[in-house]
Formats: C-alpha cells, sequence, structure tokens
C-alpha cells in the first residue's frame, strides 16, 4: 500500500471485519488518522466525464491524448494530466492489438522536401464485406502533409485503373514531384510505367519486404484498419465507399495528426502553403522570417535556401 486511497481502504476494511478501533487500525496500517478520516472535495466533473466517453465511445481507437485535443477544440480548459486521470478512471484504455509480426529494419523515415505535392506513396488494404466477398482499397496518401489524397474501394483494382484514378487526381491536385509505391503487380504494370513515363513523373520502388521504406502510406493503413477496417461491418460496396469516403473526410479535417503537432493535415497543409507563400513573396517574408515546422523525416532544405 502505496497511496493514501489505498491505506484508507485498508482501515475501513480492518474496521469493518475484525471491529478495530480507529486508532488500531491507523496503528498497523502505519497512516495518520486524518488521513483516514480524508474525504475527497474534487469535484464530479460529470459533464466532462460524459462528453470524454461520448468521444471515446465514437472514437474507440483514439488516445488519451487525441481526446484532449478534441476536447480542446470544443473549448474545453482542463490540463492534459485531468484528462488523463478522467480518462484512467472511467476506464477507456484503449487496449493494443497483438502485432502478428515485428517490423525489421531501420525505421526512420525517407526525407522529402517540405511542400505539398513533393511525394505520393501508394498501397493496398484488403477487407471484406459482411457476406465475406474480398474488396480492396488503394490509398493515396501525402508524406509531407499527411493527407489522405484518396481511398478507392473496389473488388477489382488494375494497373490501368490505378493509372486512371491517378490522372483524375492530378487534375483536382496537381503534379506530384514523386510516386513511391511497393513492387505489386498493379503497380509494376505496362499500364502504370507507361503512364508515368508520359507523365514525366518518377515512380521509385521500395526494397522487396521492406515496407518501411514506405513507412507513410504503411502509418496511414494502420490507422485506416484500427479504427475504421476492423470497427465496420460493410454490407456492400457502396457501403463500403460512403464509409470510407465519411471516414477519409474525418481524417483530412478533423483527426489531429500526432506527427503533426496535433494539427489536421488540412490544417497543416493551408499553414504550410501560406508559408511558402510568404517565402516567395519578399516583403511578406520581412514580415514573418520564420516558416512553419515540418513532420518527422521531412526536410525544409528549399525553405532555407529561400529564406537566405
Amino acid at each position: 500500500m502505496v497511496g493514501p486511497a489505498a491505506k484508507r481502504d485498508a482501515v475501513a476494511h480492518l474496521r469493518a471485519v475484525m471491529a478495530l478501533s480507529e486508532r488500531r487500525a491507523c496503528q498497523i496500517v502505519a497512516v495518520d488518522r486524518s488521513t483516514a478520516r480524508y474525504v475527497s472535495k474534487r469535484p464530479a466533473d460529470k459533464p466532462l466525464r460524459e462528453r470524454l466517453r461520448e468521444l471515446a465511445n465514437e472514437r474507440r481507437r483514439f488516445g488519451y491524448r487525441r481526446l484532449f485535443v478534441l476536447l480542446r477544440q470544443e473549448g474545453e480548459t482542463s490540463g492534459k494530466n485531468r484528462i488523463y486521470r478522467l480518462y484512467r478512471e472511467e476506464g477507456l484504455t484503449v487496449r493494443k492489438r497483438r502485432a502478428r509480426r515485428r517490423a525489421v529494419g531501420a525505421r526512420a523515415p525517407i526525407p522529402v522536401e517540405a511542400r505539398p505535392n513533393a511525394r505520393w506513396s501508394l498501397d493496398f488494404v484488403h477487407d471484406q464485406f459482411a457476406c465475406g466477398r474480398r474488396f480492396r482499397i488503394l490509398n493515396i496518401v501525402d508524406d509531407v502533409t499527411r493527407e489522405c489524397l484518396a481511398a478507392i474501394p473496389d473488388t477489382s483494382i488494375s494497373g490501368r485503373r490505378v493509372a486512371r484514378e491517378l490522372s483524375a487526381l492530378i487534375r483536382r491536385r496537381g503534379k506530384p514531384g514523386m510516386i513511391v509505391s511497393d513492387n505489386g503487380t498493379e503497380f509494376t504494370s505496362n499500364a502504370v510505367l507507361s503512364w508515368s513515363s508520359e507523365n514525366k513523373i518518377e515512380w521509385r520502388y521500395i526494397a522487396p519486404g521492406k515496407p518501411m521504406q514506405n513507412g507513410f502510406c504503411e502509418s496511414f493503413n494502420g490507422r485506416m484498419r484500427d479504427e475504421l477496417l476492423n470497427e465496420t461491418l460493410f454490407f456492400g460496396l457502396d457501403h463500403a465507399r460512403e464509409k470510407i469516403r465519411d471516414w477519409v473526410h474525418d481524417y483530412n479535417h478533423r483527426r489531429p495528426h500526432s506527427a503533426l503537432g496535433y494539427a489536421t493535415p488540412a490544417a497543416f497543409t493551408a499553414n504550410l502553403t501560406a508559408t511558402g507563400d510568404r517565402l516567395r513573396n519578399p516583403d511578406q517574408l520581412r514580415r514573418a522570417p520564420v516558416a512553419t515546422f515540418a513532420p518527422s523525416g521531412v526536410s525544409t532544405q528549399r525553405t532555407q535556401l529561400a529564406a537566405g
């Protein structure tokens, strides 16, 4: 017994079970009588507890740090330690799913330039409908801003489909400086090779058996698996498209991202774009010479050169 609460419980147990006096029970437990009589005057925090439970039920795979950020966005002024205490008292701790295999190799992310569209990552995620039929999701992620640019579910996605989706995405967002993927047959097909050559986009393949070389998209896949796919029962392709579209919008615009200082990817992109505009404008550069921070693994080389 190392805490006052545990010692108070021990005193109460001795008095109830062995009919000892308060003085004798306190001597046995080695606790002061005033400590044994203490009654907490801490407020119940009922509204805050209820809101914390609601957020935890909505986002069952979020820990206390992200729940704290969401509460702050709603105007809650409580500190992180208080939220953590309530989080523990309410029994909201997230159970970590045991991985089936351990990652081996270097964990350092590959440096990329600190600007949107500097590098995109592609990968597939597999799941199945309630009827047992399997489907796959093509995920496209911006490695700098951590935005999910597209999440395309279908029962079959060929290399030609990948090229069409990338062309549509480029028309909406602009051309990337580089694309990274694994060595799947869809990404090494003639359709994709021809598309990258025609559009003059550098396409890099990771080493076989080294998924951490595509760590940004792999991390996103893990979040999607943990927060959406393992929590949702899909009844068909239309239902899967709707749920995935809603989750991607929430991921980009509402979900705090730890690698971005708990900002959302959309907010980080807007801040990064505004900083780049200031660096290109000498008048604005004199007013705001300090560039925004970059996430882990992102190089600010061009930003530093522009700033002198």
